[in-house]
């Protein structure tokens, strides 16, 4: 009983890990939530009124999920200065806000909250509450007699706000790396399962289960980005945390290309990698079943590969599983494969080299392990990790140029969000003269986080969406709690830790708690009515409107240009990727390989972020949406090899038995000329290049590509294989981006 409880516990943490990477909402819910709680408790001790409770309350929010940085240090560095900016803040809100120089000073303090986002983590917080705490001033009606009893409030909102953060649901940089490495642990075993999953399945299930691998796979490169960003200041120095991101980025591209083999193995034809990253792409025809004796064997071996990833921890392995970590690891040695098609023994070795990358993930994660029952393959795999950990050396990064005046991006927002304020105050207070500041809010809110046009339309559409919905549900929870004061508090406590929770996940779903919330706050400020809910919808969508307005009319960024320019970065660092990991393999000088696969990444995710508005559903322009998507497509295929030469390119500073091979050099010029003229078309530079297309890269090198692992060797032939497919993905960005291919001359 007590094995099976332990079991259940298990499940239910890795399910948990999986599900919120490091648990960053949990933690983000129960520090929001019991801030509150503790203001409200400390402020009914001394008799706090109900505009005090509600001002705490909101203001313990805002100290809560203001704080940004990741060092405690500068965490309460920042919360110590924010208490003297919320308390000038409420003061001038309480002075001035039923008067014109309030209006003008509000607008001059969203400029100044705004600009002070170009000051990093630090600035973004007192800005944010700065701006926050003025317009609780103005939602509560504070007065200016009311100041003492609302300082008092706003300090014990700071004080319960720190209390929190510091004492009760700490997070320390090197106990978050920790869990996201659960996190990635779990998700890693759920693409297994996935995989599992299209190994079974049934051939019209093959086109469900392909999806499932797919968002199996987004979800773990997520994760993998995640921690990346963790590393500094979790990792005790910096070779260390080089070796988790060595670690990790081996695991992730091993558990990607044993998703592309399976899916080749079980197809008539060899799989594009285009399949695993285009959303919606149909699976290859299914090909002529695998022996069954072959099939059990493989689905053995993948229900113990997730064994293995479940069981990476830093905890010591049993004996069994050591046994079955070593029958998988004699797989890359060629060893027991079962006899069945060459597309099935590459599954099985890739199984192998996903069992190493876990090896590696152990080792990473413990450190030194039991050797002793470490049979040959084993230990020669154990000798490989040595060897690569022992040539980690440290890289420098590069600074990027930063644009200066009104290029800068956090001048531009401050003037678009001041004018667009602005608009929002005129409109807001002809509809009400008492609730104007609704609209404003909503004006300040759709351009955090947005760098265009189009992102500020579609975040102001979800909040539009989720306060309709949300005042639907409001004017429910008001009617249930009557306006009792308790029992509304405490639902308001179940509504922010929604709004915490589900805010990484859907903006219109955050909305929709923060409308409901603000209808129970309506009913404790005894302003509640019908009238008032419907003029909140009304004041939502004028902001929404004033901050598309102003984003479109004043310096305005299109979501064209925006994702050209971040397309041209993510081909640039395509290119030296690529460049840098070829030059490498050819024989060149070692760089640093991971920092730069790492910003292509970054460079990726950022074009993913602002594609959005292009790929959302409600869309009209249905066939730029298809070319956006195959677009972001094409680029994770090209990423993802780019990534496989990066690690290949890594293994030979620690394998002497891994030789570079001169033949390489050159190799990739084609394919970067394609990308130079497809760069400089998106850049609009160029409008005369074409897209060259020619023989194989292994005829290139002198032979045929049909056996490029016997006649090169087994890390040339792969090479090849990722130059070909690369140099393919980069051919097919050809067509949706409009540039022509170069006609061949007989």
């Amino acid at each position: 009983m007590k094995a099976a409880g332990h079991s259940v516990r298990t499940r239910l943490r890795d399910r948990l890990a999986a599900s919120d990477p490091g648990l960053l909402r949990l933690t983000a819910g129960l520090r929001t939530v019991g801030a509150i709680a503790l203001t409200l408790a400390v402020l009914a001790l001394v008799g706090a009124g109900v505009t005090q409770l509600v001002a705490g309350a909101m203001t313990a929010t805002v100290a809560t999920f203001a704080i940004r940085e990741k060092q405690r240090g500068a965490q309460a560095v920042t919360l110590a200065l924010g208490l003297p900016v919320a308390l000038v803040a409420v003061s001038l809100g309480a002075v001035l806000g039923e008067r014109l120089v309030g209006d003008v000073f509000f607008t001059v303090l969203i400029f100044c909250a705004v600009y002070a986002r170009r000051f990093g983590d630090r600035g973004t917080a007192l800005g944010l509450i700065g701006f926050q705490v003025y317009f609780v001033s103005l939602f509560t009606g504070a007065s200016p007699g009311e100041l003492p009893g609302m300082w008092a409030a706003l300090a014990a909102a700071f004080v319960c706000s720190a209390v929190m953060r510091f004492a009760v649901v700490p997070v320390t940089p090197a106990g978050l790396l920790t869990r996201l490495r659960d996190a990635f642990r779990a998700r890693l075993a759920q693409l297994v399962t996935t995989q599992l999953a299209l190994l079974d399945a049934a051939p019209d299930e093959v086109d469900k289960a392909l999806e499932d691998v797919r968002a199996g796979t987004a979800r773990l490169h997520e994760t993998a980005l995640m921690i990346q960003t963790r590393l500094e200041q979790g990792a005790p120095d910096e070779s260390s945390a080089r070796l988790v991101q060595r670690r990790i980025a081996d695991a992730e591209i091993a558990a990607e290309r044993l998703g592309l083999l399976l899916l080749s193995a079980r197809s008539a034809e060899r799989a594009d990698t285009l399949t695993l990253h285009l959303p919606g792409a149909p699976a290859p025809e299914a090909g002529r079943a695998a022996p069954d004796e072959a099939a059990s064997a493989l689905r053995r071996d993948l229900l113990a590969l997730r064994t293995l990833v479940l069981l990476a921890g830093p905890e010591a392995p049993g004996t069994a599983v050591t046994a079955v970590r070593n029958r998988l690891l004699a797989y890359r040695d060629e060893e027991n494969l079962p006899s069945c098609s060459p597309a099935l023994q590459d599954v099985f070795r890739a199984v192998g080299e996903s069992a190493r990358s876990v090896m590696g993930l152990r080792i990473a994660l413990g450190g030194p392990q039991d050797e002793s029952d470490d049979t040959p393959a084993a230990a020669r795999s154990r000798e490989e990790l040595d060897a690569e950990d022992a040539s980690i050396d440290a890289g420098k990064d590069r600074t990027a140029e930063e644009e200066t005046g009104l290029r800068r991006p956090t001048t531009r927002a401050a003037v678009q969000v001041t004018v667009g304020s602005s608009l929002a105050i005129v409109g807001g207070e002809l509809l009400s003269a008492e609730r104007w500041y609704w609209a404003v809010l909503t004006c300040w809110i759709v351009f955090i986080n947005t760098s265009s046009t189009g992102e500020i339309l579609v975040k102001g559409y979800r909040r539009l969406l989720g306060t309709v919905l949300g005042v639907v549900a409001g004017i429910a929870l008001a009617t249930v709690v009557g306006g009792h004061t308790w029992p509304t508090f405490g639902l308001i406590l179940v509504l922010i830790f929604a709004m915490s929770y589900t805010a990484p996940l859907s903006y219109t779903l955050m909305s929709f708690f923060v409308t409901a919330m603000v209808g129970l706050l309506y009913t404790l400020l005894h302003t509640y009515s019908w009238e008032v809910l419907v003029l909140r919808v009304e004041e939502t969508a004028l902001g929404a409107a004033c901050g598309v307005v102003a984003a479109a009319l004043v310096l305005p960024v299109r979501t064209d240009r925006r994702t050209n320019e971040l397309l041209g970065t993510v081909l640039e660092r395509l290119t030296e990727v690529t460049e840098a990991a070829v030059d490498q393999l050819s024989g060149g000088p070692a760089v640093d390989l991971l920092d730069r696969a790492r910003e292509l990444d970054q460079a990726l995710g950022d074009l993913r972020s602002a594609t959005q508005p292009l790929t959302h559903p409600v869309t009209p322009l249905r066939g730029r949406r298809d070319t956006a998507r195959y677009v972001v497509a094409l680029l994770e295929t090209c990423a993802y090899h780019a990534r496989s030469l990066a690690a290949t390119a890594e293994l030979l500073q620690a394998h002497p038995s891994i030789a570079a091979d001169p033949r390489l050099r050159g190799a990739t010029g084609r394919t970067v000329r394609n990308i130079a003229v497809i760069a400089a078309r998106v850049a609009g530079e160029d409008g005369a290049g074409r897209i060259e297309t020619g023989p194989s890269f292994a005829s290139l090198l002198g032979g045929s590509g049909g056996d490029g692992a016997l006649r090169y060797g087994r890390i040339t032939g792969r090479v090849l294989r990722h130059l070909e497919r690369l140099d393919e993905a980069v051919v097919g960005l050809a067509r949706p981006l409009g540039v022509p291919l170069a006609t061949r001359e007989r």
